[in-house]
């Protein structure tokens, strides 16, 4: 019996190791990796740069806190800000941390301007966290059941419907920003069009509210750009990210811009082990391996390449409703609850997972090749088809 809290509904699977986009379990069998820990091995599995980075730094030091100076965590806030045209980083352990960062200083950030109860929009399947803060924002009863009461503070709207928030804007004066995730990841890869985000970032500087993003999960080359903002042109005040940003290793961002960037005073918010040497060691050796192997490139080619071949295969299919995403980040929406896919593909040999109950959910690696993107098709397409017929 395991003394492990009953948590997780695991899958009968232990992996003893990975390399590249595959991983192998206790009796040697070998897996394709189309989900790399929920957005998290972009490298894959036992990148050489990344395992030599880790050994290396942690040979040297792997903790010191934050009551002193920590080089590479300065050097990476440096490239992050560099990457994304803003001004100021405090580093965490997870996305929920990011968020959670993101929330005090959007509050922190109202009081100081006179708002004596500091709201935020929030949107409808919405996913932020599981700390009480990021559960409040985040848009799933399921999730929140039975943690209430819940925070207040938060409003929340459609997603993609720019009326809904200037109908809140018109009728509550304590909004002191929106926050929004580009790609809803666990709300089951809705994209937000481009047009929706710019007007959003424009009425929020209108309003003088801080425009938000949550791109912990679309965020480090996951859409083939480093961040998926940047698709439209426009610059958060406030930015979270995790999963990608270390390859495996814990570490979370909350990025700031202009006005925000000041918000955060010593005392206001801090961290144990945030931004230590050993994490952002290998935070920056996977920004250097993205830029010199074009992981960004690769992910926006493979992940066309995989969103064209999912449609051909699929197309014609009763049940099946969409396929949408953007980059290595894809979903597959049908028209029933499709949870024991899950457990089919890993019978076939490949690892994949389902969101909101009916999007099958593809986050392969960022190294993924254009053979392994033919794979993920060929072991997908049967998968659905049997299913839907099956299930009808």
């Amino acid at each position: 019996m395991s003394h492990l809290m009953n948590t997780y509904t695991r899958l009968p699977v232990a992996f003893t190791h990975g390399e590249g986009a595959y991983l192998w379990d206790e009796t040697g069998r070998r897996y394709l990796d189309a989900l790399s820990g929920i957005a998290v091995n972009g490298l894959g599995h036992a990148h050489p740069r990344l395992v030599q980075a880790i050994a290396h730094q942690a040979g040297r030091l792997i903790h010191t806190s934050n009551i002193y100076r920590v080089v590479q965590q300065e050097q990476l806030a440096d490239r992050l800000c560099t990457l994304a045209g803003m001004s100021a980083a405090f580093f965490c352990n997870s996305g929920a941390e990011a968020n959670e960062a993101a929330i005090k200083l959007a509050r922190l950030y109202g009081r100081q301007r006179g708002v004596e109860l500091p709201t935020i929009i929030v949107m409808e399947k919405a996913w932020h966290g599981r700390t009480l803060a990021t559960l409040s924002a985040t848009g799933s009863r399921k999730a929140q059941a039975g943690f209430e009461p819940l925070m207040t503070g938060f409003v929340r709207v459609p997603y993609n419907d720019l009326q809904a928030v200037q109908v809140v804007a018109e009728h509550n004066r304590n909004i002191v920003a929106v926050l929004l995730e580009p790609i809803q990841g666990e709300g089951g890869i809705h994209v937000a069009d481009i047009a929706y985000q710019q007007a959003l970032q424009a009425l929020c500087r209108e309003r003088g509210w801080l425009y938000m993003i949550d791109e912990v999960q679309s965020g480090m080359g996951r859409t083939g750009k480093w961040f998926a903002f940047q698709h439209t042109g426009v610059v958060p005040d406030v930015m979270a990210l995790a999963k990608g940003l270390g390859s495996g290793v814990p570490i979370g961002a909350c990025l700031a811009h202009g006005p925000a960037a000041q918000v955060f005073k010593p005392g206001n918010h801090g961290t144990t082990f945030g931004g230590g040497p050993l994490v952002c060691a290998a935070a920056l050796t996977t920004l250097e391996v993205m830029t010199e192997e074009g992981l960004l490139e690769n992910a926006a080619r493979q992940g066309e390449r995989l969103k064209q071949g999912l449609s051909r295969a699929l197309a014609g299919i009763p049940g099946v409703l969409d396929i949408r995403g953007q980059g290595l980040m894809l979903g597959i929406e049908l028209d029933r609850p499709c949870a024991e896919l899950v457990t089919r593909a890993l019978e076939q040999g490949l690892l994949l997972n389902v969101t909101a109950d009916k999007v099958v959910r593809l986050l392969p690696p960022l190294i993924l090749s254009q053979d392994q993107c033919d794979q993920i098709v060929a072991l997908v397409e049967p998968l659905i088809r049997q299913f839907l017929g099956r299930s009808q």
